[in-house]
């Protein structure tokens, strides 16, 4: 097949199947055409063969493709490649039959060539690129809780008390700089004391029953409060209310005496109860009342820094159990305002309370 004639396939063809719906472009057409100019003008299934490897996707679109190719082959015939043509070698004349004599055949003008029409140029359609979405890597910055991930780490990190009475032994190396240059001479370091955590908190949380909707804010509650590195952190589960004994893992199986869990608590301690206190069935409970009230008196004589983390909304806290609680001990949502003001009251200062 002829370059031009192969030129002019591909072009047609290219047309035809961009009007039929394949989603070809001007990419596609120049690597068919690079391809074959590669393959020496590759032809029938060969040709068919190699275009829908470069142009075709899926089934349908190589059926439309060999339909199209043998429609516009049968429109347009080619002139056969020389290089397909038969090479076999006539045989031999045999000796008994006199050689063939070619007939004379009278010469003809050669035949007048028309001039080939000029096709018109018009610019080609190009596929812009696939663009995709972009991906947020800190998975912190997106929440859908009423407080993120990232605000309950940030905030356990005001809970730290740093004294430097731990061992003396970190550079101080502005000291050492100034001591030789007072000197004139380097003797030896000068040596401070190690900085060490003094804060300690206890959690009681609530857990199950009326609480399960909010397991997945209470479980984030405790990681980032573990991974806060606080000097000391207890923590005890509880079910409804806060009673004598309490619970050393989530799934309640290893009871602990209450007493024993603030056995470390004094003045300078923090002590943190999370629960919906009744709210999230609505109701008031006069029993669930009087036990709460009976474990709060005990926490308000070790420590006066308490406070209450209820995740359920304050406007649902009228009519309550936990409108009796909330007069009792500083009650906060579980809402950036509300946990940060939590965190405000732990460490001393005056607590926010809702009106």
């Amino acid at each position: 097949m002829e370059p031009k004639d192969l030129d002019d396939l591909l072009t047609v063809l290219f047309q035809r199947l961009r009007a039929a719906g394949v989603p070809l472009g001007l990419p596609e057409l120049l690597d068919a055409r690079r391809a074959l100019e590669a393959d020496r003008g590759a032809a029938g299934p060969r040709l068919k063969r190699i275009l829908q490897l470069l142009w075709c996707t899926s089934a349908a679109h190589n059926a439309e493709l060999e339909a199209q190719l043998e429609r516009l082959l049968a429109e347009r015939p080619m002139r056969a490649d020389p290089m397909e043509r038969d090479e076999t070698p006539p045989s031999p004349p045999s000796a008994t039959e006199p050689p063939h004599q070619p007939a004379e055949v009278p010469s003809s003008p050669p035949p007048q060539l028309e001039p080939r029409p000029m096709r018109a140029l018009m610019p080609l359609p190009v596929r812009a690129p696939d663009m995709p979405a972009p991906l947020v890597d800190d998975a912190m910055l997106i929440s859908a809780d009423p407080v993120s991930r990232r605000s309950m780490a940030y905030s356990w990190h005001y809970l730290r008390r740093p004294v430097k009475d731990g061992p003396r032994d970190q550079l101080d190396l502005p000291a050492t700089i100034d001591r030789a240059a007072r000197q004139g001479y380097f003797d030896q370091p000068v040596l401070e004391r190690r900085v060490t955590d003094h804060s300690h908190l206890v959690v009681l949380l609530d857990q199950g029953g009326s609480m399960v909707p909010f397991h997945h804010l209470t479980r984030e509650l405790v990681e980032t409060l573990n991974d806060a590195g606080l000097g000391r952190v207890d923590i005890g589960y509880f079910q409804n209310t806060p009673a004598a004994q309490v619970y050393m893992d989530a799934h309640r199986t290893r009871p602990t005496p209450l007493k024993d869990l603030l056995a470390e608590c004094g003045v300078d301690s923090s002590i943190l109860v999370v629960s919906d206190a009744g709210a999230a069935r609505g109701g008031r409970d006069q029993t669930r009342f009087r036990a709460s009230a009976r474990v709060l008196v005990g926490l308000k004589q070790r420590t006066a820094r308490l406070a209450w983390l209820n995740p359920v909304p304050s406007q649902r806290w009228a009519g309550t159990t936990a409108q009796l609680i909330g007069a009792i001990v500083d009650m906060f949502p579980i809402d950036e305002d509300g946990f940060s003001n939590a965190v405000d009251r732990l460490r001393g200062q005056l607590g926010w309370r809702p009106r």
